[in-house]
């Protein structure tokens, strides 16, 4: 590449790309390479650190040079590369902005439109939030609900109201109560009809309701009534400010696994909080976002569905503090 940067106004367009080239120089070289820039989980502690200026910041006004010129840019570059845009396209248009610019002096605004004309993909948001603020990345997994289609057939949701409710616990009363001796035993002619009823029991009328009900649909809408749906509603909130692409790791019960990768553009409504709608017949035992730290996500403890236990340690040691008592020592001194 052989671009005139101007290094003295922006720092971050000079050495920011050089460290990004570093880095894929070093991938290449050898497994395992100790990069000290590029990963994101890297900058995570710098962003969110004080002293952490926005990118576009002039050079002279930069309190860690380092870190946000070299280091950030760098790890920004690779989120663009690896999860934005994808390799092919990244690396298409950031050989096109150095064939562009060769032997010429561009400034950041350049680069910017360069890599969005080159991979046809607006990228104001990502421009925006990386380079224009101090804002980080972290994406909570704030809830999850389970949502099913209400047939209306009461042959089906009478049979699934009858297996929620045995599946309900015993309270502690009912179990202490249960023994006792009770007042239907001693007069079993205080029983009546309500005594024996199955309040899950289909009654004519209402399956007679059911059938006029259901000749309003057609044939395939008809098949939207289908109760081994399972809808999930992932809840999501942007508690860092700076929007970034959902990466869902979900496991089912089953066994089975599934990536789900969606693109920044989820926040573009709401930027604070979005919601995931998973429609499956599979039972969901466990959510991870961001399962390969490609985000630079700063509080990862909230990525979990279940919530995971924080991990952390105490260590060990001997009270030894000062145990003299002045007032012993004297009176057995005196004695």
């Amino acid at each position: 590449m052989i671009v005139n940067n101007d290094e003295r106004q922006w720092t971050w367009l000079d050495e920011g790309l050089n460290s990004f080239l570093q880095y894929l120089a070093e991938v290449e070289w050898e497994d395992n390479y100790p990069s000290r820039r590029g990963e994101p989980a890297k900058i995570v502690e710098y962003m969110k650190g004080e002293g952490h200026d926005p990118i576009m910041t002039n050079s002279e006004s930069i309190v860690d040079l380092g870190g946000n010129a070299y280091h950030k840019t760098a790890t920004a570059l690779n989120i663009l590369r690896e999860t934005v845009l994808g390799r092919e396209r990244f690396d298409f248009a950031f050989k096109e902005y150095a064939r562009r610019w060769m032997f010429k002096r561009p400034m950041p605004a350049d680069f910017f439109r360069t890599l969005e004309d080159a991979s046809g993909t607006d990228l104001d948001w990502f421009w925006k939030g990386w380079f224009y603020t101090t804002d980080t990345v972290d994406i909570s997994i704030d809830e999850v609900k389970l949502y099913s289609v209400d047939t209306q057939n009461p042959n089906v949701e009478k049979l699934i109201s009858k297996k929620d409710k045995e599946a309900e616990p015993v309270t502690l009363a009912a179990q202490r109560n249960k023994p006792l001796r009770k007042r239907v035993e001693d007069y079993p002619e205080l029983i009546d009809f309500y005594n024996k009823y199955d309040e899950f029991t289909v009654l004519p009328s209402e399956a007679k309701t059911f059938e006029a009900w259901v000749k309003q649909f057609e044939e395939d809408e008809r098949k939207l009534f289908d109760p081994s749906m399972n809808f999930y509603a992932i809840s999501l909130k942007n508690l860092g400010g700076l929007v970034s692409p959902v990466i869902l790791h979900v496991e089912f019960t089953d066994g089975t696994k599934e990536e789900l990768r969606i693109a920044a553009e989820i926040w573009r409504r709401n930027n604070l909080q979005v919601e995931k709608i998973i429609a499956t017949r599979k039972e969901i035992k466990s959510i991870v976002l961001d399962p390969n730290l490609e985000t630079a996500d700063a509080d990862t403890a909230n990525n979990f569905w279940p919530r995971r236990p924080v991990k952390s340690k105490f260590q060990i040691f001997k009270d030894d503090r000062d145990k003299t008592n002045p007032m012993r020592e004297l009176k057995d001194k005196s004695n």
